[in-house]
C-alpha cells in the first residue's frame, strides 16, 4: 500500500504574517507541523522567527527520513537538535524564546496506520469501520477559557498587546509536550497510536487552526466534517472557516487569541 495525494490546502492566518504550518507527503509517510506563534522579536535564529525555522527545519527533516514512523520521528528530533546548535545566534532570552511546535505524522507499516504526534495537531481516519481520531479528540475549552479571561474581544488584537503577550509568554514557560529542539523531550512526549488500514481509506492531517471547525466553532462534526470534505473538498471547508472568523471578527462569541490561525490539512488516500 501507499499514500495517494488527494489535495493540500495551507492559509496564513493573516495575508502578512509568515505562515508557521508545514504540511508534506511522501509514499508511505506524511505529517503536518504547526509552528508555535513567537513571542519576541526575530534574532536567537537570525532574522527568521522561530516558528518559521523550525517549521521550515522539521519539513525537510520529514521528507528526507524513511523507515518505520518512530524512527523517522527520531530522525527528525535529533535533526532539529543538530541545526539549532548551528542555527543559533545566542542563548535564549528564556524559555518562553526556544522554538517550538506541535506535529502529527502518519506512516504506512504492513496492515495499519501509525500515527505519531505532539500537542495538537489533528489525524482523521476514515475507513470501513466509520471515521475515527488518530489523535486525540481536541479540546480548546481550556485556551478559550484563558482567552476569554485576559478580557472580551482579546483575539482582535492578536498577541501583541502587552498583557496577552506577558500572558502567554507566561504560558509557555509551563511544562508541556511540544516538538522542539531538546531531543530527548521530544522523544518522551510523542505519543503513538495503530489502526488497521485498508485500499481507499483517507487520512487527514490538519493543524489546530483548520481543525477549529470542528472544534472551536463546531460548524461540523467529525462525521459531518469527513462528508463535506468528500463532496466539496478542502477549498470548500477553509472558505467556512475563515467565513465564520470574519464574522466574528472581534472575537467575542469565539474567544481565542487570534482572529484567524494558520489552519494547514493535507488529505490522503490509501493506494
Amino acid at each position: 500500500m501507499h499514500f495517494d495525494l488527494i489535495q493540500t490546502l495551507s492559509l496564513a492566518g493573516k495575508r502578512n504574517v509568515p505562515n508557521d504550518d508545514r504540511i508534506g507527503c511522501a509514499d508511505n509517510h506524511a505529517w503536518v507541523i504547526d509552528g508555535a506563534t513567537d513571542l519576541g522579536e526575530p534574532g536567537l535564529l537570525g532574522e527568521r522567527g522561530g516558528a518559521a525555522w523550525l517549521a521550515s527545519t522539521a519539513q525537510r527533516a520529514f521528507a528526507n527520513a524513511a523507515g518505520p514512523l518512530q524512527g523517522i520521528c527520531e530522525q527528525v528530533f535529533d535533526h532539529l537538535a543538530r541545526d539549532y546548535e548551528q542555527a543559533r545566534q545566542r542563548e535564549p532570552l528564556a524559555l518562553w524564546e526556544l522554538p517550538r511546535a506541535a506535529f502529527a505524522a502518519v506512516a504506512l507499516e504492513g496492515g495499519q496506520l501509525v500515527c505519531a504526534h505532539l500537542a495538537d495537531c489533528v489525524v482523521l481516519h476514515r475507513s470501513a469501520s466509520g471515521i475515527a481520531f488518530l489523535t486525540p479528540e481536541p479540546d480548546r475549552e481550556a485556551e478559550r477559557a484563558e482567552a476569554a479571561a485576559l478580557g472580551p474581544g482579546t483575539g482582535a488584537h492578536g498577541v501583541r498587546t502587552p498583557a496577552v503577550l506577558a500572558d502567554r509568554r507566561a504560558a509557555r514557560e509551563r511544562p508541556r509536550a511540544v516538538l522542539g529542539v531538546d531531543p530527548q523531550q521530544s522523544r518522551a512526549g510523542t505519543l503513538y497510536s495503530r489502526a488497521p488500514v485498508a485500499r481507499g481509506d483517507d487520512v487527514l492531517l490538519m493543524s489546530d487552526g483548520f481543525a477549529a471547525l470542528f472544534d472551536t466553532y463546531q460548524a461540523y462534526t467529525p462525521a459531518s466534517f469527513i462528508e463535506r470534505l468528500l463532496e466539496h473538498g478542502l477549498d470548500d471547508l477553509a472558505r467556512t472557516l475563515r467565513g465564520i472568523e470574519q464574522d466574528d471578527a472581534a472575537c467575542l462569541r469565539y474567544p481565542r487569541f487570534k482572529m484567524s490561525d494558520d489552519a494547514s490539512a493535507i488529505w490522503l488516500r490509501v493506494g
